[in-house]
C-alpha cells in the first residue's frame, strides 16, 4: 500500500458508509468522553492472523502494529487537521544536502520490553531485516532509495552500507536520490526497531519484542491475541500513543455481520470493544432503527479513491481522446447507488487523483458534467477519435473476492449509453492479480480498483499508481500508464523537501495525469466503524479513514 497490496492494510476497497455517522452529527457520549487509564480494550477482527512482524506488515502508523512497535517517526492526526509527521523513537530528521542524506537522533532512555536499550543499531537491523526474502511482504518504499536491489538482509553477516550508525543514538540514511518524504517513509513498519541479531525465526510475529506500550502476552492462531502492558514503555517519551488500556484483546476470525450485531446489543465485554472492519451499508441500514447503536457509529469524511482503470497500452484505449470519452460516459451517481444505496452513503463523487485529507491537495474538475454523466459528450469525443459507431467487445475484469459485481454492472450500463459495450469478467483473486499486477501482456481493457495512500502525502497517491516503474512485476499501475514527462515530474516532486512547494508540484501532476485520462475517478469512499458504549476517544481524522487505535481508551 509501492509496495502496498490492494486491500492489504489495506485498507482499500472500502465499503460505503452512513451519512449519519459521528462526523455528521454530535458524537456519542462515549466517543466524546475522555477515557480513563485502565481496563481491557477489545478489538473484533475478521482477520484470522495479526502480523506483528514489522518487516512483513503493511499496517498504518495509527493501527494495530503501533500498539506493540514504535517507529522512527510517527503520525499525529486529528479531525479537521491534516496529518503531521512527528517524533517517535527519534526526531523527524534533518537533511543538509537537499534531501539525499537524512539524519535522525533517538531519544534518551528508550527500552525494549525485555529491558534492553533501544539503539540506532536496532533500527538499522529492523530496516535491513525487511530486505531478507523470508521476511518480505511489508511496505517497500525505502528499498530502492537505500540502493538495496541486490541486498538480501543481514542474516548472512552483510550490512547495508547506505545506513550508518556512528553512535547509539544517531542513524543516517544515504539515499540514491533526494527524497523529501523520507520522514514519512521512516514512519512505515520496517522502521520499527528489532534487537540486533534477533528475529531470524519465521514466527517472530507471534512473540516480537515490543517497543510500544504493549507486548504480546498470548497469541492463539485464528482465535485471539492478548496484549499486556510493556513495563519498560515510558509514556512521557511517546507523543503518539496514549497507552490507556491495561490490556488489549484482539478477537480473530470474527464475522463482520455478527460483530455489528454484538456491538449494537452493547452488552458485557462488548461495551469495551470496537469492530476493526468497515460496517457495511446493509449493516448500517439495520443500525438505523437502534438509536443507541446509531449514535455509536463513527464515519470518515472521506477515504480511498475508487476508480475505473483504463488499460492505456491496449487499443483503442491507447488513444487519449477515447479515454477522455470515458470521463463523460461514466455515471458516478449510479456507481454511488451500486456501492451503498445512496450517494450520501457511498462518498463524494471524485474528480481528482489525490485523496481528500492530504495537505496540498487542490480541488478541480477537468471534465465537468452532471453526476449522471454526459453520454452525448462521450459519443462526440469517440467520433473525433474515429469511433463514430462506438466501441464493442471491451472487457472489464473484476476480483471476485471484492464483491464488485453491482458496481461493475452500473459502469457497464452507463457506458452502454455512450455506445461503449463492455463484457464483465470475474476472476479469482490470484488470477486477477496475475492479470492486472504481474502480466507483461494483459488482455483486460478496464478494471475497478481503489487506493488509500500508505502515508499522508500526495506522493503515496500518485507514484504507486502512475509511475512507469510500477507497471507489472507486482506494481499497482494497473492503467499501465507510461509518460516520461510525468515520470520526470514525479521524481522532481519527490526530491522537493519543502512540503508546501512539493504540494504544489503534486497538484500540478494530478492535473497533468488526468489530462491523459488513464483512470476515471469515481468516488472518495467513506468508512464507518461501530464501537461499544464504554469506548472513548474513538475518532476518525481527516486522514486516514480509520480510527486511531493508539488514542482509544475505556470510560467508566
Amino acid at each position: 500500500m509501492p509496495g502496498k497490496k490492494l486491500l492489504a492494510v489495506v485498507l482499500i476497497g472500502a465499503l460505503g458508509v452512513s451519512a449519519c455517522g459521528a462526523n455528521d452529527q454530535k458524537p456519542s457520549d462515549a466517543a466524546a468522553a475522555k477515557p480513563d487509564k485502565g481496563g481491557t480494550l477489545r478489538i473484533l477482527s475478521e482477520s484470522r492472523t495479526i502480523n506483528f512482524d514489522p518487516a512483513k506488515s503493511q499496517s498504518l502508523a495509527i493501527t494495530t502494529l503501533g500498539l506493540v512497535h514504535r517507529r522512527l517517526t510517527g503520525w499525529q492526526n486529528a479531525v479537521g487537521q491534516p496529518a503531521k509527521v512527528v517524533p517517535d523513537l527519534g526526531d523527524t530528521g534533518k537533511t543538509t544536502d537537499g534531501g539525499k542524506t537524512w539524519t535522525f537522533v533517538l531519544q534518551e532512555g528508550l527500552k525494549f520490553s525485555d529491558g534492553t536499550p533501544i539503539t540506532s543499531a536496532d533500527v538499522k537491523w529492523g530496516v535491513e531485516r525487511s530486505f531478507a526474502p523470508a521476511f518480505g511482504g511489508g511496505l517497500g518504499y525505502h528499498k530502492d532509495l537505500l540502493g538495496g536491489a541486490d541486498y538480501k538482509g543481514p542474516f548472512e553477516g552483510k550490512e547495508l552500507d547506505s545506513i550508518e550508525t556512528p553512535d547509539a543514538k544517531t542513524i543516517t540514511f544515504k539515499l540514491t536520490r533526494p527524497y523529501g518524504d523520507w520522514p514519512w517513509i521512516a514512519s512505515t513498519p520496517a522502521f520499527a526497531p528489532v534487537p540486533k541479531g534477533k528475529g531470524a525465526e519465521a514466527d517472530y510475529q507471534e512473540h516480537a519484542i515490543a517497543s510500544g506500550p504493549y507486548q504480546i502476552a498470548t497469541y492463539s492462531k485464528g482465535v485471539e491475541v492478548k496484549l499486556s502492558r510493556n513495563p519498560n514503555w515510558d509514556g512521557s517519551k511517546d507523543q503518539v500513543r496514549a497507552g490507556l488500556p491495561d490490556d488489549v484483546v484482539i478477537q480473530l476470525g470474527q464475522d463482520a455481520s455478527v460483530v455489528s450485531q454484538r456491538l449494537a446489543a452493547d452488552s458485557g465485554d462488548d461495551q469495551s470493544a470496537f469492530g476493526a472492519s468497515f460496517t457495511s451499508p446493509a449493516q448500517l441500514a439495520q443500525l438505523q432503527a437502534n438509536a443507541s447503536a446509531k449514535s455509536r457509529v463513527v464515519t470518515s469524511k472521506s477515504g480511498a479513491i475508487a476508480y475505473l482503470a483504463l488499460n492505456t497500452q491496449k487499443a483503442p484505449l491507447n488513444n487519449p481522446k477515447v479515454r477522455q470519452a470515458f470521463q463523460y460516459a461514466v455515471n458516478k451517481s449510479a456507481y454511488q447507488i451500486a456501492s451503498a444505496g445512496t450517494a450520501a452513503l457511498a462518498g463524494d463523487a471524485a474528480t481528482t487523483l489525490i485523496t481528500q485529507g492530504i495537505e496540498g491537495r487542490e480541488q478541480f474538475d477537468l471534465y465537468p458534467s452532471k453526476p449522471e454523466g454526459d453520454p452525448e459528450k462521450a459519443k462526440a469525443l469517440l467520433a473525433e477519435a474515429g469511433f463514430a459507431n462506438g466501441l464493442d467487445g471491451l472487457s472489464l475484469v473484476l476480483n471476485k473476492s471484492n464483491n464488485q459485481t453491482e458496481k461493475a454492472e452500473a459502469i457497464q450500463a452507463a457506458l452502454a449509453r455512450a455506445n461503449i459495450k463492455v463484457n464483465i469478467r470475474s476472476l479469482e483473486a490470484d488470477a486477477f492479480e496475475t492479470e492486472t499486477n504481474l502480466s507483461d501482456n494483459p488482455t483486460y481493457d478496464l478494471t475497478l480498483s481503489s487506493w488509500q495512500p500508505d502515508f499522508p502525502s500526495a506522493n503515496a497517491n500518485i507514484q504507486p499508481l502512475f509511475a512507469t516503474s510500477e507497471i507489472g512485476k507486482g506494481g499497482y499501475n494497473i492503467s499501465r500508464y507510461s509518460n516520461p514527462e510525468v515520470d520526470r515530474l514525479i521524481e522532481e516532486a519527490q526530491s522537493t523537501v519543502d512540503a508546501t512547494e512539493a504540494g504544489k508540484k503534486w497538484a500540478a501532476i494530478d492535473k497533468r495525469i488526468l489530462e491523459d485520462s488513464p483512470v476515471v475517478p469515481l468516488i472518495y469512499t467513506r468508512n464507518s466503524f461501530i464501537h461499544g458504549s464504554k469506548v472513548g476517544n474513538f475518532f476518525i481524522a481527516d486522514f486516514p479513514a480509520y480510527p486511531n487505535y493508539l488514542q482509544v481508551g475505556i470510560t467508566k
